[in-house]
């Protein structure tokens, strides 16, 4: 493993194919991680030219209860300034937030392969992600709902465009129950089921095999194109890609 990727509750291995495994690797705390360890890494690989895809899977019983609120210090003190307190409260938001989007923006495509519970944050982390895969036990939790907060790191920004039912979107979201594997399917949030974490992972390792078959150029206009125009116009869309492709078409 490269000194780059050395992290302490986090996991990078690049295999000869050129394929990252992202793994979540604190099994003792349900991979509760830090977000700062998961931005460094997707900054980190999204740098790495021997990386053509990624895999993202989490270590032991289930893919991920959340964020580690212990490595989260918002301030609650009664005694602090309310317009400091609130500052500094935004800034650590924006910082979290910007782990998620680190995935996003990784110029890899990333494949999600869950088991088991995805949680809280762990549900921004996945729809950060490019493709999703998932075990017959997996299930899906907005859990922010039941401890008194919004959802505020990317989930309800980024749920609504891949599912496209916002009367599904917005039961998830203000109940916080469980999406289980096979209604993650029905409703387009997951394209696979698989019966164990074994086969999941040996099927999102196959697709990442196929895809690293394909020209890095075209796969990172492709990724850049897609999130692009899904937050633009089919017109701004166009012209992003007129842009792009301008420089790319000189590639061998």
């Amino acid at each position: 493993m490269s000194s780059r990727y050395n992290f302490e509750t986090v996991k990078v291995t690049v295999n000869t194919d050129g394929i990252a495994h992202f793994q979540l690797n604190r099994p003792k705390k349900l991979n509760a991680f830090s977000p700062q360890d998961v931005g460094d890494a997707f900054r980190a690989i999204g740098d790495d030219e021997d990386i053509k895809v990624v895999v993202a899977s989490g270590a032991g019983r289930m893919f991920t209860a959340g964020l580690d609120l212990s490595e989260t210090p918002f301030s609650k003190s009664p005694s602090a300034d309310p317009a400091r307190a609130a500052y500094q409260n935004r800034a650590m938001l924006r910082a979290i937030q910007e782990t998620f989007t680190a995935i996003e923006n990784c110029r890899q495509p990333v494949i999600a392969a869950v088991h088991g519970g995805c949680m809280g944050a762990g549900a921004a982390f996945v729809t950060a992600c490019d493709i999703r895969y998932c075990t017959e036990d997996a299930f899906f939790s907005v859990k922010e709902i039941d401890v008194g907060l919004a959802a505020d790191v990317g989930t309800l920004q980024r749920l609504p465009k891949i599912i496209g039912n916002g009367s599904l979107v917005r039961e998830l979201c203000y109940t916080g129950r469980n999406l289980y594997s096979k209604e993650a399917l029905d409703c387009g949030f997951v394209n696979r089921v698989e019966k164990n974490l074994d086969a999941c992972l040996a099927e999102a390792f196959n697709l990442a095999k196929t895809i690293t078959s394909k020209s890095p150029v075209a796969l990172v206009g492709t990724k850049h194109f897609l999130n692009y125009s899904r937050d633009h116009s089919v017109a701004e869309g166009l012209a992003e890609a007129v842009t792009w492709n301008a420089a790319m078409l000189n590639t061998e």
